[in-house]
């Protein structure tokens, strides 16, 4: 299974409605007391795949067998002419997650099994994303941040000075090593962005207001021009923005003298955070230097509002 995030789930169901891929939508429809997953958590089954997430377990297991069940009687009653030019009928089922199931969670689960159509697409509903982040830098660490934020709700521009927009522009060459592959970029999905640019530091001024900025380039003196140019943003003064700069304390007391001397108020400059992450995990591999970022930026945006 793939494709959590509401956003990948929803552009895969697109795709697969395209290809005529007959398929359920299973989404939780109402819940009460301790349950996996919020309402409106969907999943997309058809007969040899599964995308998404309901929360998992027996639950999951069981609305997955109903729904391929539902479908296999379907395509089987098209076949017989029995149910030709029908659709498949929508219905809902009821889970004690408890007594039924035997999860530990206790509570009950409504799931609402609905045939993937245009309609279905029409009702999706539109998910804030948890936050907006403007990520500069496409190095290990990068893209090891970018790996996790794929299965995340959230608005990415991935910014970095040494890529090219043509993805055939990145042989892995001396120039671009280390750099994630044009197949890479090409299989991002939509929510995350990524912007080749000439000048990572005059991009700053185009991020959307109020968003979350992480600067981790693969030079000191581009990290201090990019940081420069957010310590000029309106929002970032007014404490409205955050700013996160990866490297040491000893990176940071010297940040600290040269951005006073282009003039910037020290309690300003002491809003930076750096180091980056979460306090307590140690580790300079760049995917725990990852996991510890995404989940301090999930600490910095509010939770959704259906949960």
């Amino acid at each position: 299974m793939n494709a959590l995030s509401n956003t990948a789930l929803h552009q895969a169901a697109r795709q697969w409605l395209a290809d005529g891929t007959p398929a359920l939508v299973v989404q939780v429809r109402e819940v009460r007391g301790s349950t996996p997953r919020e309402t409106d958590a969907r999943m997309l089954v058809c007969l040899d795949e599964a995308q998404g997430t309901i929360g998992g377990g027996h639950l999951e297991w069981q609305a997955i067998a109903m729904a391929r069940q539902a479908l296999r009687e379907h395509a089987q009653g098209i076949a017989s002419s029995a149910q030709a030019g029908k659709t498949l009928a929508a219905w809902t089922h009821t889970f004690a997650l408890g007594p039924t199931l035997g999860q530990c969670c206790g509570g009950v689960v409504v799931l609402a099994f609905e045939p993937l159509n245009s309609e279905a697409l029409m009702n999706w509903p539109v998910v804030a994303p948890r936050f907006r982040l403007d990520l500069h830098g496409a190095g290990h660490v990068g893209q090891a941040i970018v790996k996790l934020l794929v299965d995340i709700d959230c608005e990415v521009r991935w910014v970095d000075q040494r890529l090219d927009d043509s993805p055939q522009a990145l042989p892995g060459d001396e120039a671009t090593l280390g750099l994630p592959t044009g197949r890479e970029l090409v299989a991002l999905p939509p929510h995350i962005r990524c912007l080749p640019t000439e000048d990572a530091a005059a991009e700053v001024a185009y991020a959307p207001p109020g968003s979350l900025h992480l600067v981790l380039t693969h030079r000191h003196d581009l990290d201090l021009a990019i940081v420069d140019a957010l310590l000029r943003r309106e929002d970032v003064r007014k404490g409205n923005a955050w700013v996160g700069l990866i490297g040491s304390r000893t990176k940071r007391a010297a940040f600290e003298h040269r951005l006073q001397a282009r003039g910037h108020a020290p309690e300003l400059i002491g809003r930076i955070a750096c180091p980056i992450g979460l306090p307590g995990i140690v580790g300079k591999e760049p995917a725990v230097i990852a996991v510890s970022v995404v989940g301090q930026l999930l600490q910095l945006a509010p939770p959704p509002a259906n949960q």
